[in-house]
Formats: C-alpha cells, sequence, structure tokens
C-alpha cells in the first residue's frame, strides 16, 4: 500500500473535501484515515471508484469497514474513458439508495473522484451540470492529457443543450454516443506525458 501504491504520499494528503448532503471526496485512505473519518463523521457508505484492485490498500480497506460496520461499495469509474450510458445511471441510482454519510475515493481524488462528485451534485442535490466545478485544478485534476476526457464528455452535453435545451438525464439516454464522442476526443502526447508519466495517475 505504502510503496507501489503511493499510500505514503496520500498519508501526508488525502485530499478530502466535504460536499453538501453529507458525502465526502478523497483520495485512497489508509485504514487509519478511515477509522479517523468514521469517528468525525460517522461514515456510513464507503464507494470504491477504483474497483476491487490487487494493491494492498483494497484488501486492508475490506477489513477496516468488516470492522467498523461500514459499506463499502464497489463502483468503478474511470479517469481516461468516457463513461457509459450504464456508469452513468448506476451512479444516479447508487446515490439515491446508498447510506449517508458517506466517504467516496479514487487513487488520488482528483479525476474519478471529480466526475463522481460532479454527478453526485447533479443527481441528487439537483445542480447544473453547467455550475459544478468537481473537476479543477484545486483538487489535481487538469484539463490536459487523457483525463481531460471527462471535461471533454461534460463540455459535449453542454454544447448540445446550449443549441437544443436538453435534460442531462434524457441526452445520456437519447443522444449520448459515446463511441462517436471517444473518437472525436484527442488529448495530446505532451498532456499524455504529464499526466501519465510526471503524475503516474491510474
Amino acid at each position: 500500500m505504502q510503496l507501489e501504491d503511493h499510500g505514503f504520499v496520500r498519508s501526508i494528503y488525502n485530499n478530502f473535501y466535504p460536499l453538501p448532503g453529507g458525502l465526502f471526496r478523497c483520495s485512497q485512505p489508509s485504514p487509519a484515515q478511515i477509522r479517523k473519518y468514521h469517528r468525525l463523521y460517522g461514515i456510513k457508505t464507503i464507494i470504491n471508484l477504483r474497483g476491487p484492485n490487487p494493491f494492498g490498500g483494497y484488501a486492508l480497506e475490506q477489513e477496516v469497514c468488516r470492522e467498523l460496520g461500514i459499506e463499502l461499495v464497489d463502483f468503478r469509474l474511470y479517469s481516461r474513458d468516457m463513461p457509459s450510458v450504464e456508469e452513468l445511471l448506476g451512479a444516479r441510482d447508487l446515490f439515491r439508495r446508498m447510506a449517508y454519510p458517506a466517504l467516496m475515493h479514487c487513487k488520488s481524488g482528483a479525476d474519478r473522484a471529480g466526475l463522481g462528485a460532479t454527478l453526485y451534485r447533479h443527481f441528487q442535490l439537483g445542480e447544473p451540470i453547467g455550475q459544478i466545478r468537481e473537476l479543477r485544478k484545486k483538487y489535481g485534476h487538469f484539463t490536459l492529457g487523457r483525463t481531460a476526457i471527462l471535461d471533454f464528455f461534460l463540455q459535449c452535453y453542454l454544447d448540445d443543450d446550449a443549441k437544443e435545451p436538453i435534460d442531462f438525464t434524457t441526452w445520456i439516454e437519447t443522444r449520448y454516443d459515446q463511441q462517436a464522442l471517444t473518437a472525436r476526443f484527442d488529448s495530446g502526447r505532451l498532456g499524455n506525458w504529464f499526466v501519465d508519466k510526471l503524475l503516474r495517475r491510474e
């Protein structure tokens, strides 16, 4: 956990931020951090946006969640791919049914956590997509490289909505073409080097 999965960095800075309504976002938490957040905020659910993985932090997370009676939900999102319709609507349904207060995390708390927080603010709190700012440098997200596909995805909706107003859910269900938009996206070689090699994002 500490070496291969860069846990030593997150033990110093966990990229932890609260959202309205009882949800918190952060990077991969250690067992000590989970215990701390459970003690301070009464965390009932943890959403693991990385999905099941081979790193030690995941096994330890499962163990401490069992110990504390926290529901651990493995709900994978991707930082370098357009989200699928199933992922988007699945996130909506998850936010509606899960117990709060809750903690949502990916590896660094920047890209997938930013998309998850955007979807939460829209689906659960009713905030317009164009007014949500969860994918920002403040959280470690950069609009370059392959992870910028998340910004491109949201901008494609906003562009369509500007031409002919349509709510986000209807756009997902009737107009969103994951493959076509993926083909249009160009991440750029320099941006890929920055995100993949320098930041070593998952």
